[in-house]
């Protein structure tokens, strides 16, 4: 085991290292390469020799509240007024009710330069008042407030605002006085300085501040995973962030709730993983994904820090942020981060054990199309019992179940249900599963068969069952079997058979169906229930060799930003790539993904083949590794080896003869994604 110095020898000797460090460097010590004078890196003489004991009761549920970064960067918008309005909004329209409580400054609301003493000298036009008296305001509405700064010279941003290397008992004192309850420490300009020693030392000097004015200040540690902080953290802050910054996109949202669930048991009340901020209202997602970030996030216990504009945010932005029953999941006092139980196909089941002994259990979607999942109360680590009770927490409905959990989850939603044995389940109407077939293709002018399946998951019949299938304005529809009966008994099914008649006029894409079935409990009760179906509406390649570019894909999940045709990955919005450019060659056509990466195409069992020269974009320098795959209806055909940017293009050659779906995938290289910018170059599809 590593010995690591006690506390109070870390404070005294950081200060030196620091300076140590930073003249090897030739930046001076960190209070001069910030452009100020020193501050004491130690406390000063009358402080106490050890560093007292970390605050047992701060953060025993992870913090809620909001930060203005996501929304506003450092843009003007970000003000005084902006954050008085926030606070107002977070009593006005319930969210304090609800439990968020912080109010969070983040980077650019300090003078690039410290005055002549050292301090801190908020920015005059953004808070002309001064941070104190925002503090005030923030507390005069029973809320907290919270600020930022960067274990570094300078903050993350580019204009070079002071941070707090060498400064940490000067700045901390600052923060303390004016009413500072949260602090996010980032991890900018840190000039290689021990991550733990750098930590340690702001630990030491926020609890030394606070205990002059009585007020706790929660600990951020900002330090994006870099030196695996959820090993060392606990004790040092009572949050650390476990990945890099998150973008209002879902390859971002996605990526980084993989990264962050494998960490569970690091997490607990007191010392909670932190996989960055929420985009819930900011635009970059449908309300479908906003749904599942905010499921997602809840059931990993991660803080909740709103980060839109609160201000502008849409109704319906409120409505998910305002979750109750889902916020109470993230709140649990138990403290329990979701674990996975399954993953397979992108179909995620993540279950969390809750202080009541109930279980609350999430079918992720992680596919552009309706996916089935599905698991049991008992994998979710509920006892046997005769019947559980079934708690929707997006529908807010209540259902028996004979122990399955599943449902049909809508491309890329989450269904969030908390699980629970209960000696009156039988009181309840039966939870009622109803799905269709997936993957349906049709070209237009066909007609597509379809057979959905409506099963009694309760202990309970569920009486007078109907079901029916709707799809967009023009489509016919038409049950090819029974559609109705007049009970179905706890575990029995309903199948009916449907034809699905797609005009001759349609154009290619997906398009969404309707499952709806209607029921009576035992009880009287009447319940309705309904799930999603897809169609994709395809044309066969034509003849000969074709760019797969020329054609459009049935689907395309990407890492970072969207699937780019003929250019290289952006990472963000669609159109921001640049030429294919492997090993110095420049390609006119293909496709630029980022891993982990699937694109799938229709080649109707008439193609044979699929070429291409591959390998990572030269955009990322050195940086990146990647392999590719090609898959004929669900077999792999042809596979690289790991590639790095150090290689030139690849060949990849694949048989797909009779192959009715050909899918192109790129793997991390077993190394996570970072820079991993993968290009298709001169991809094609001979017919």
């Amino acid at each position: 085991m590593r010995h690591l110095p006690t506390r109070s020898t870390r404070h005294r000797v950081v200060g030196a290292l620091a300076a140590a460090l930073l003249g090897a460097a030739g930046l001076g010590t960190p209070a001069l390469a910030a452009g100020a004078p020193a501050a004491p890196a130690a406390p000063p003489a009358a402080a106490p020799a050890a560093a007292p004991q970390l605050d047992e009761g701060l953060a025993l549920t992870p913090p809620m509240g909001f930060n203005n970064w996501n929304s506003t960067h450092c843009r003007a918008e970000f003000n005084e007024a902006m954050v008085k309005g926030i606070a107002g909004i977070f009593v006005e329209r319930g969210l304090k009710a609800a439990g968020y409580q912080y109010v969070n400054l983040d980077d650019c609301w300090v003078l690039p330069q410290r005055d002549t003493n050292g301090k801190l000298v908020p920015d005059p036009v953004r808070f002309p008042n001064g941070i104190k008296a925002v503090a005030d305001y923030v507390h005069s509405k029973g809320l907290k407030f919270g600020i930022y700064t960067s274990a570094g010279t300078k903050t993350c941003n580019t204009a070079g605002f002071p941070g707090g290397l060498g400064h940490e008992y000067s700045d901390a004192q600052q923060f303390a006085d004016w009413g500072v309850d949260y602090l996010k420490y980032d991890n900018c300009n840190n000039q290689g300085v021990d991550a733990e020693l750098r930590y340690n030392t702001m630990r030491d000097a926020v609890k030394a501040a606070a205990e002059t004015t009585g007020r706790p200040i929660v600990y951020n540690i900002c330090e994006w995973g870099q030196n695996k902080p959820w090993e060392w953290a606990t004790g040092v802050g009572q949050l650390w962030r476990t990945t890099g910054d998150i973008s209002d996109n879902w390859g971002s949202m996605l990526s980084i709730m993989k990264k962050n669930l494998p960490l569970a048991q690091y997490a607990g009340p007191g010392h909670w993983n932190d996989p960055d901020m929420l985009e819930v209202g900011n635009g970059g997602m449908t309300g479908t994904e906003y749904r599942s970030h905010f499921s997602m996030w809840s059931i990993m216990a991660s803080p909740l820090l709103i980060g839109s504009d609160l201000r502008k945010a849409p109704a319906a932005a409120f409505e998910i942020l305002g979750n109750r029953e889902v916020i109470a999941v993230d709140q649990d006092p138990l403290g329990k981060q979701g674990t996975v139980i399954s993953s397979e196909g992108g179909r995620w089941v993540v279950a969390k054990e809750m202080a009541d002994g109930s279980r609350t259990v999430a079918l992720f979607n992680e596919n552009s199309s309706p996916q089935r999942i599905a698991t049991t109360a008992e994998a979710a680590g509920l006892p046997d019992a005769a019947g559980y009770r079934l708690r929707d927490l997006w529908q807010h409905t209540d259902a028996n179940t004979a122990g399955t959990i599943s449902a049909t989850v809508p491309a890329h939603g989450t269904v969030l249900v908390r699980v629970s044995t209960d000696r009156k389940w039988a009181l309840l109407p039966p939870a009622l599963e109803v799905n269709a077939d997936e993957g349906l293709m049709a070209e237009a002018g066909e007609t597509a068969e379809l057979t959905s399946t409506v099963t009694d998951l309760g202990r309970t019949p569920a009486l007078a069952v109907s079901v029916s299938l709707t799809g967009p304005e023009g489509w016919r529809i038409k049950a090819t079997s029974r559609s109705a009966t007049p009970a179905l008994a706890g575990g029995s099914r309903l199948t009916t058979g449907w034809e699905v008649v797609v005009p001759r006029t349609t154009p290619t894409g997906s398009y969404g169906l309707t499952l709806t079935t209607k029921y009576h409990s035992l009880t009287g009760q009447r319940l309705t229930t309904s799930a999603p179906a897809s169609v994709h509406v395809v044309v066969a390649p034509p003849a000969g060799r074709t760019y797969l570019s020329d054609l459009g894909a049935l689907s395309a999940e990407n890492g970072w930003g969207p699937m780019e045709k003929d250019t290289s990955n952006g990472e963000s919005k669609a159109g921001d790539g640049k030429p294919i450019t492997i090993g110095g060659q420049v390609f006119a056509k293909g496709l630029g993904v980022h891993a982990a990466s699937a694109v799938a195409y229709y080649a109707g069992r008439r193609c044979t083949t699929v070429t291409a020269q591959v390998g990572l974009d030269d955009e990322k320098g050195a940086k990146g590794t990647v392999a590719f795959e090609i898959w004929a209806d669900g077999k792999k055909a042809a596979s690289t080896d790991v590639l790095t940017n150090a290689m030139p293009a690849q060949p990849i050659s694949a048989d797909v003869s009779g192959a009715k779906v050909v899918r192109l995938v790129v793997t991390d290289g077993g190394d996570g994604v970072d820079s991993d910018h993968a290009d298709w170059a001169d991809l094609r599809i001979g017919c």
